[in-house]
């Protein structure tokens, strides 16, 4: 996906968010501003939003002095959605068909983003996803690929939904390698994310080798890009990974709810829709 020009204050409140975070007083957010600014300036709106967004989140972390301006953010985030595993088993296990259940739940876990400007009530969002119909709906061929593929890439996207994520991935009858980030950006998950969130007992952990948000895979380690390449089956979730995979064809499956207007826009569907959709 393209960067839009609505990305742009998004930017710019991304950062100034991420300096307030990183614990930065009135001179630090707006050495952070100014600087950001100077960064857009110069940007090449053919980049895909990750890839400026890359840059916007290591300016702020470099000025700020923080390598990780989101890890309170994220603790928290784990352990709200902990709290709520045992019902979210139970969810499950009592469904009449517990996959799309647990479909379900791992998109309802997309709502725990810092990227977009919103606020959110945790178990509203389940209940509200639980019933609420696709606006993209490619379940069936991602069923027909489960039950073909030995294995699945899983690829992370925020900390806290790792936890619904986990709600996925003991559903399926396939092996899964769930992959993070490779450093700190934004919320997004690390392997100290996934592992806090009890992925290292349901899945094969590996990181992208990168921190840019989403999957920029020119930017990734050559060990995820064998991954990714031998992969059967992707699933991704999150907003980033639709805005760099949305074209990375049929083996790619984009799980997400659409926050942002301009994804909405993109992808074609209202804001607030769930989607999943083969690549």
């Amino acid at each position: 996906m393209r960067t839009y020009l609505d990305c742009y204050p998004c930017f710019l409140r991304q950062a100034l968010d991420g300096a307030r975070h990183a614990g930065a007083d009135n001179e630090g957010q707006q050495r952070v501003v100014s600087h950001v600014l100077g960064l857009l300036k110069r940007a090449e709106p053919s980049r895909t939003p990750p890839e400026i967004g890359d840059e916007v989140h290591r300016m702020v972390r470099r000025i700020c002095g923080n390598g990780d301006p989101y890890r309170g953010a994220k603790d928290a985030s784990t352990r709200q959605a902990l709290a709520l595993f045992p019902q979210l088993k139970v969810l499950v296990q009592e469904a009449l068909d517990p996959l799309d259940v647990a479909l379900r739940l791992s998109i309802a876990g997309n709502i725990i983003d810092l990227g977009p400007d919103h606020q959110y009530d945790l178990w509203g969002v389940i209940e509200r996803v639980l019933s609420q119909s696709f606006a993209l709906d490619d379940r069936a061929a991602l069923r027909q690929a489960l039950d073909q593929a030995d294995e699945v890439l899983y690829l992370a996207d925020n900390a806290g939904e790792t936890v619904f994520d986990r709600i996925l991935i003991e559903a399926l009858d396939v092996p899964v390698t769930y992959a993070v980030k490779g450093g700190p950006v934004l919320n997004d998950a690390t392997l100290a994310d996934a592992r806090a969130a009890g992925l290292d007992g349901a899945a094969t952990l590996a990181d992208t080798g990168s921190d840019a948000p989403g999957t920029i895979l020119h930017r990734c380690s050559s060990a995820f890009r064998a991954l990714y390449d031998q992969a059967e089956l992707i699933v991704a979730k999150g907003q980033a990974n639709y805005e760099t995979l949305s074209e990375a064809g049929p083996k790619a499956f984009l799980l997400l709810q659409t926050k942002c207007p301009v994804i909405a826009r993109d992808a074609g569907v209202p804001e607030g829709s769930i989607v999943v959709k083969q690549g």
